[in-house]
């Protein structure tokens, strides 16, 4: 016996003498009209296509209900449109809009739920293939190339140089995860992920244990940045930068040793320093006092330590007076000073790493790399790269589609705010599947300040826009 559907309906005070009736729509319809855009950037780079062959596949495909790609599509796109759990995909893997970018048809069943995608995060590698749940496993350094080569395959030619920024930030863990260790720095317990990234794109996001040095690994992944990136660009320039967490000898020592290969890092400052710049800080507390502004007094220095360099190497100071006290600042380079003198080395070239801190905050706090909340380190290590998959495609959609727009800097919860949580409704026919867009987007104004952006006149361009010179 059927059950007769009890059919609400809202009441709401309307203007003047109209009532306002608020019913269920039956028609299919979703919130996110922006994933269009993330399948037409699918359809251009094929990122889940290539992101999806580093994984392998133990299941029998006769008898599997969702593919691997279409999990890993789910997963990814769920990041982006902001939906970080996976309790959410319970009910958005019903989306219409959804199944169709993951590759079913309107009418095909739901995607996977939680304990789906939870399976695809907790293969245990080798063992994957005898486990009798989790049954895939993904290659370590097969994901590694897929970011670097997302990075090389943007630029249509090779660029003369580029400046690449490494970087460690803190990922707190709230429970007993695998690897959690007390950080006396952050003053909490935490995973230590390492961050490199080129400009806005991102090379590696690799988490690691908190009891270890801010740098440990960095020399083997600069190894394996510059293999990959010398295959492709034989003659490219390459800067490395970093704070002072990363000047360690063998980080400079590799550079050193390998052509066209440079490297600008922070030096900390110690009382052997600060006495070679003892005039310079005097001649900067007295233009302060002169000026009632903050002064700077640049000097080259020759400089190595006492056991832990293996050479002698150039140094930049900057002895800086602030109304509040003396503020001296070292960095140590192999760049040519008649290129980089010291005060362009320092303010133009150095001070310029700071962007990369916005770039990690961007997918810490709008594409959820820090939810890393399963047991498992291995699963939370899949679960900082899919939300780096996530930065990739709104980096991208950034970089191409957005260039020339008032939102080409705009951050990654603004994009999804303003391009991707847009209503969309479904309509499904025997030859086609029509989706509705509104005409208009009132959070984003693309033309004259005050205007309304037409959606359409937005996203058609996107959608038809071919891939510019890289900036």
């Amino acid at each position: 016996m059927n059950t007769d559907c009890i059919q609400f309906e809202l009441g709401i005070q309307g203007g003047r003498k109209r009532r306002v009736e608020v019913v269920p729509d039956e028609r299919e319809s979703s919130s996110d009209g922006g994933l269009l855009l993330l399948a037409e950037i699918e359809r251009r780079r094929a990122f889940i296509e290539s992101f999806s062959r580093c994984f392998l596949d133990h299941r029998r495909q006769d008898l599997i209900v969702h593919p691997l790609r279409e999990l890993i599509a789910q997963r990814v796109y769920g990041l982006c449109q902001g939906y970080e759990d996976l309790n959410d995909h319970d009910l958005w893997r019903t989306d219409p809009l959804l199944g169709i970018v993951c590759g079913r048809d309107s009418d095909d069943d739901p995607l996977a739920g939680k304990s789906t995608l939870n399976r695809l995060e907790l293969g245990q590698g080798a063992s994957s293939e005898t486990d009798r749940y989790k049954r895939i496993e993904w290659n370590e350094g097969k994901i590694k190339e897929f970011f670097v080569d997302a990075f090389l395959d943007s630029y249509p030619t090779a660029p003369e140089e580029i400046v690449i920024d490494f970087d460690a930030t803190d990922d707190p863990v709230h429970g007993e995860q695998e690897g959690r260790f007390f950080h006396g720095f952050y003053d909490e317990y935490c995973f230590l992920p390492l961050y490199a990234f080129c400009g806005h794109h991102l090379l590696a996001a690799i988490l690691r244990p908190a009891d270890q040095d801010g740098a440990a690994g960095v020399v083997e992944l600069m190894a394996f940045l510059h293999e990959r990136i010398r295959a492709r660009w034989p003659n490219t320039r390459i800067i490395i930068r970093g704070d002072s967490g990363f000047c360690r000898d063998p980080l400079m020592a590799f550079c050193e040793s390998h052509e066209r290969t440079f490297y600008i890092l922070g030096l900390a400052r110690n009382s052997r320093l600060q006495r070679a710049i003892g005039k310079e800080l005097h001649d900067a507390a007295e233009l302060h006092a002169q000026t009632g502004h903050a002064a700077r007094v640049f000097k080259e220095l020759r400089y190595t330590t006492r056991k832990s360099w293996s050479s002698e190497r150039r140094v930049v100071a900057k002895a800086e007076q602030l109304a509040k006290g003396p503020n001296p600042r070292f960095v140590v380079t192999n760049l040519d000073p008649h290129e980089w003198p010291a005060r362009e080395l320092y303010e133009d070239l150095y001070c310029a790493r700071g962007e990369m801190e916005n770039r990690i905050k961007e997918q810490q706090l709008f594409l959820f790399a820090d939810r890393t909340s399963s047991h498992l380190f291995r699963a939370n290590q899949l679960r900082l790269w899919f939300s780096s998959v996530a930065y990739v495609f709104l980096c991208e959609l950034r970089r191409v589609g957005l260039v020339g727009t008032d939102h080409d800097r705009a951050q990654c919860s603004t994009i999804r705010l303003h391009l991707l949580k847009v209503a969309a409704s479904v309509v499904v026919s025997a030859r086609r599947i029509l989706v509705r867009l509104p005409p208009l987007l009132p959070l984003l104004g693309t033309l004259a300040p005050g205007d309304l952006g037409p959606c359409v006149d937005l996203i058609v361009p996107i959608l038809q826009s071919g891939y510019p010179s890289h900036p």
